[in-house]
């Protein structure tokens, strides 16, 4: 784990995160403290309470200053974290478990997204244009289904939901598109489904398509999409420090979660979503703690389906 930066550096460009809407974020810290902090985030949904906390002083209160900078995934921010230019960052979980594996020095600290957990009402899910024949994830066998990112959380949770469905999660053919471009390419019949995230199943829904899986919802129950990391090196040299944006991040988690009007009004600071959109969006679920049962279904599904070559540690990743 620890034989030279290079060598982690260049493992963990490898990684993808769930990527990024088509704004970017201009954020950051406004609180006056003893500590500025850097943390990588992507311009989603899922961010959204760290930007709360900030405008709370939930950071400020503990003597830290941040400095939130825009990425499109994980692998800006990977090596970005591993390296000291960010002291923490924010990624999907199989991403993280991915880098586990690889012996990369990363331990998850504090909440991210979650699933809603209610199928027909998550914050992400599978799209189909209006007059397609497909009805559930069972008929997503033998289809093409567009994804963000090959290999990682996006095709183990589809393929997971096609399984619980009684379909053949062997036989869907998945195509890496981004976010942005799938509204469009299902209605063309580029493909014949996509997994999306808001706000682009709220744009799909709106254009024709119709949601037919709520993928995450359906591959475990209560499922912790995401989380914020940093390195092992951190952890050891300033644990005060880790404990205290850990503290941070958790109040900032519980205040989005319970106001959700404010944690909708602070999507408009850091994306591009349109303000005529924003209220129709389903926010994602913003826990306190992880539901480490859920990462473990993960890190079941990445073996299962062959995106490690070892079974990733789930106990190990946390701090």
């Amino acid at each position: 784990m620890r034989r030279g930066l290079a060598v982690i550096l260049a493992a963990a460009m490898s990684l993808t995160a769930c990527g990024g809407a088509d704004g970017s974020a201009t954020g950051g810290g406004t609180g006056i403290g003893h500590r500025e902090i850097t943390v990588g985030v992507i311009p989603i949904l899922d961010v959204a309470p760290i930007y709360l906390g900030i405008q709370q002083g939930f950071f400020a209160e503990r003597k830290l200053r941040v400095k939130l900078e825009p990425a499109q995934g994980g692998a800006a921010i990977v090596p970005a974290v591993l390296s000291g230019q960010f002291q923490f960052g924010f990624s999907n979980n199989t991403s993280l478990l991915l880098a586990q594996t690889r012996g990369l020095p990363l331990k998850i600290v504090a909440p991210g997204s979650s699933s809603t957990g209610t199928p027909g009402r998550d914050f992400a899910g599978v799209v189909v244009p209006d007059g397609s024949p497909i009805r559930s994830s069972a008929d997503l066998s033998g289809r093409s289904v567009a994804i963000n990112t090959l290999n990682n959380i996006g095709d183990t949770v589809v393929r997971e939901a096609v399984r619980k469905a009684g379909g053949d999660p062997a036989t869907v053919k998945f195509v890496e598109l981004p976010f942005p471009e799938m509204p469009a390419a299902v209605l063309s019949g580029r493909v014949d489904a996509a997994f999306v995230v808001e706000p682009f199943l709220t744009i799909a829904r709106n254009q024709r398509s119709r949601d037919i899986s709520s993928a995450y919802a359906e591959a475990t129950a209560n499922l912790s999409v995401a989380s914020y990391f940093t390195s092992e090196d951190l952890i050891e040299s300033e644990p005060a420090l880790v404990e205290a944006f850990t503290e941070a991040m958790v109040e900032s988690q519980a205040y989005a979660a319970s106001h959700p009007d404010e944690t909708r009004q602070v999507l408009s600071t850091y994306t591009s979503i349109g303000a005529d959109l924003i209220p129709t969006l389903t926010l994602p679920s913003f826990a306190a703690k992880i539901n480490r049962q859920s990462v473990q279904a993960l890190a079941d599904m990445a073996e299962r389906d062959g995106l490690v070559t070892k079974p990733p540690q789930v106990d190990a990743l946390f701090r």
